[in-house]
């Protein structure tokens, strides 16, 4: 029943298709040809059917569990949900993993599972690339390059990346984004507002209203490659003076929105160096920190998918010099004063200053703070930002097994929250708490040794609001995106 009322209340296209298409037709301006792969109601239902039984038994699950005190299924019943989840392709992966990082909303067993979900679905065969490229540059679309490799380099949860050759012979990296993306991300979200509303219902001690319109925004954004394409020129100029990291080129006329074309930067994934020396992981470390941070601090822009296959270590001389920045999906712009409490609640923490930590959440966009719950609130904060008020070398975990980093701090939470709470999350808040914990685990997962505390205080060198606002202008506009689009 949790199914057909999430598929019978999902939207009311059916309605809409019928009268609309009992209406006569009228003369009027020529329309441009349809897009066959836009947001239809034809693929939402067949999307629905596909997601809809697995997101419907999980959230039957999760109520069971909750309100009726039962078992739920525990970790067979998660691990049953992630093994389903993990072959369809879209954005229900990326959901899940978000799902699992928002405290309070799954069981600690499904948590667990779906925060180790990947993608591991088959990529589309060489059929379904021939029609995504004719499509996208025409009939001779293999004329357009010296070579293209049949079989995929790499396969994501939107789209899959092939190797290709350019006249001049540079080397190419090809993003296609898989069939009828529209219409999985749309179906998909409506089941994600399902799973909120059931958790909402159970008095939780974080509100998640917010939640879910961010995580809309964003998934719908990585959907069109040429906005991904202006990010990456956002980042060239971000990155220009940071040699560091690389950044590629976009071949705009090899491009569209369902099609991206990048210089393939060749280089070592980053687990294959957890062997290195200290010295060459404390390199990719610091190339790691600049990457993420510096946007951040100076242009308000955060790289909001920080996990392991994002980046690679560029060699030379035999050893790791830096990172390649792969993927520009995921890009969070954000208000200057967001920026300004980021910085603000530093300071707050590092000199004891309650007034100015409440100002920086107030920032940030919580509301209705009590004594109890900026106490509560710090305890997260004071994790987070640990390292960064540590002056100090030292790892990102401090001696606490990875297993175990950031659990202790979670249940602290969720426990005061309980008594004191509920606590609305503001949407901005979403992706940064998800980005800087992924930033972490990439540290945790290369055990680098850093004195974190000075490379932040770097980064917020003569920091001003009004600084951040003016260089994020003059490089959104650069770029060819908004000064509104956060």
């Amino acid at each position: 029943m949790t199914h057909a009322r999430a598929f019978n209340s999902a939207d009311g296209d059916i309605h809409r298709l019928v009268t609309a298409g009992a209406a006569p037709a009228q003369e009027g301006p020529i329309l441009p040809p349809r897009d066959a792969e836009a947001n239809r109601f034809s693929a939402r239902a067949a999307r629905y059917v596909r997601v809809g039984a697995n997101v419907g038994g999980v959230a039957a699950k999760i109520a069971a569990t909750r309100i009726l005190g039962l078992d739920g299924g525990g970790v067979r019943g998660a691990a049953d949900l992630a093994a389903a989840l993990g072959g369809l392709k879209g954005p229900i992966m990326k959901v899940a993993q978000l799902m699992a990082t928002i405290p309070d909303l799954l069981p600690s067993d499904y948590a667990a599972e779906l925060t180790k979900l990947q993608s591991d679905a088959p990529p589309m065969g060489w059929a379904f690339v021939k029609r995504r490229m004719t499509a996208e540059l025409g009939a001779d679309w293999q004329r357009k390059f010296e070579s293209f490799e049949h079989q995929p380099a790499a396969a994501a949860s939107l789209g899959q990346v092939h190797r290709a050759r350019a006249h001049d012979g540079t080397a190419l990296a090809c993003k296609l984004q898989y069939p009828d993306m529209q219409s999985a991300v749309a179906a998909d979200l409506r089941q994600l507002e399902l799973l909120f509303a059931i958790h909402r219902r159970m008095n939780p001690p974080i509100d998640t209203t917010e939640v879910a319109g961010e995580i809309g925004a964003r998934l719908r954004e990585e959907l069109d490659y040429q906005r991904e394409a202006k990010h990456v020129a956002l980042y060239r100029a971000m990155l220009a003076s940071t040699p560091e990291v690389r950044v590629p080129h976009v071949w705009p006329a090899l491009s569209t929105q369902r099609l991206l074309t990048l210089d393939w930067l060749e280089g070592d994934k980053l687990l294959a160096r957890k062997a290195d020396p200290i010295a060459a992981r404390n390199r990719i470390a610091v190339a790691m920190f600049k990457a993420w941070w510096q946007p951040f601090s100076r242009f308000g822009v955060i790289h909001g998918d920080p996990h392991l296959g994002n980046y690679t270590a560029f060699i030379e001389d035999g050893t790791p010099q830096g990172i390649n920045l792969l993927d520009y999906g995921c890009i969070r712009i954000f208000a200057p004063k967001f920026v300004g409490g980021v910085v603000d609640l530093y300071h707050g923490l590092l000199r004891g200053d309650q007034a100015l930590v409440v100002h920086a959440y107030e920032t940030w966009g919580f509301r209705g703070l009590s004594r109890e719950l900026v106490d509560i609130l710090n305890i997260w904060a004071r994790f987070i930002y640990g390292p960064l008020l540590d002056d100090r070398e030292r790892t990102i975990a401090d001696g606490i097994k990875p297993s175990e980093y950031g659990r202790r701090e979670a249940f602290r939470v969720h426990r005061a929250l309980k008594e004191k709470g509920p606590v609305r999350v503001p949407r901005e808040f979403v992706f940064m708490d998800r980005a800087a914990i992924g930033l972490g685990g990439v540290f945790l997962h290369l055990a680098a040794k850093l004195n974190f505390h000075r490379l932040f205080s770097e980064a917020i060198e003569k920091f001003a609001i009004d600084r951040v606002a003016e260089r994020q202008r003059a490089a959104l506009e650069a770029a060819g995106l908004g000064t509104d689009e956060g």
